[in-house]
């Protein structure tokens, strides 16, 4: 059988690629097992007794699922989920809302000063959040909303990023459909609601996923703002858990199992999503 060298050449190189994409999956997964064996471990000290938390044996020699009824047991924690969840759909709602009007009129409207408007509003992204917290917090006390759930709303409710994010999607949406409806005699607020907003959907969605998730945990604003027990939303009301009771790590890993949940079970259904917003946001066309 003669030999070809381009045959030869093509073989070399499918081994080669083949050679590639086997070390990067490789690789990817190692990355993967890097990333996930502390949130397996919090699973599987979860079912562990107290004396076993510690050891190096990552499986339990006795399941206690017991754990996770206990922790209902020691702590309110389904009042404590009421509130973060609460908390954070009311905080989502709002920051979209809030944020598409605001991306509207910095996308499609024209008014004096609205790019340099714009620009200043986009610096208020570097401004680290504890700069702001005493500013926050004596507005706080001025409006009388220190431990009420309005505290808790009404400063996470406008976003900057937000505003950033859904903008650059409505500068996608083509011109002439505003013009089409401006003929037909729709105004500005029409327009916005018809037009816009249905088509902004996408980038509203992905918005949405990331205000829940970020709000959802947050920690230092509740640990400044709330003095009630019953207002305590998760992460407070874990900390408090800790320090009341004990160390009992069993019991903090089922109730971080059971915190991290939702948000775990948002990410995977959702994530299409999020990137297909990202993507039909991230240029303009």
């Amino acid at each position: 059988m003669p030999y070809h060298p381009d045959i030869a050449q093509q073989i070399a190189g499918w081994w080669y690629r083949r050679g590639r994409f086997g070390a990067s999956h490789i690789l990817l997964a190692l990355l993967a097992l890097t990333m996930i064996a502390p949130f397996l471990w919090m699973v599987l000290a979860s079912f562990k007794p107290l004396h076993e938390v510690e050891q190096i044996n990552p499986l339990p020699t006795e399941w206690h699922p017991e754990n996770y009824s206990r922790v209902f047991q020691k702590i309110p924690f389904a009042r404590y989920y009421f509130n973060s969840v609460f908390v954070a759909l009311w905080v989502t709602f709002l920051t979209c809302l809030t944020s598409a009007l605001a991306a509207y009129a910095f996308a499609r409207l024209r008014w004096p000063g609205r790019d340099f408007i714009f620009k200043l509003y986009l610096a208020t992204l570097m401004i680290p959040g504890v700069v702001v917290m005493i500013p926050n917090y004596a507005l706080m006390v001025n409006l009388h909303m220190l431990d009420s759930y309005l505290g808790l709303i009404v400063p996470a409710a406008f976003s900057a990023f937000g505003t950033f994010m859904l903008r650059q999607f409505m500068l996608t949406i083509h011109p002439a459909l505003e013009e089409s409806a401006s003929i037909d005699g729709a105004g500005p607020w029409r327009i916005f609601w018809d037009v816009i907003m249905p088509l902004s959907r996408p980038g509203l969605v992905t918005l949405a996923i990331f205000t829940f998730m970020g709000n959802y945990g947050s920690f230092f604003w509740p640990l400044v703002l709330i003095k009630s027990d019953h207002l305590r939303t998760l992460p407070i009301g874990m900390l408090y858990f800790d320090s009341m009771y004990g160390r009992q790590t069993n019991l903090i890993m089922a109730a971080s199992v059971m915190n991290i949940l939702p948000l775990i079970i948002i990410f995977v259904l959702s994530q299409k999503v999020i990137v297909k917003g990202i993507q039909l946001g991230a240029v303009k066309g």
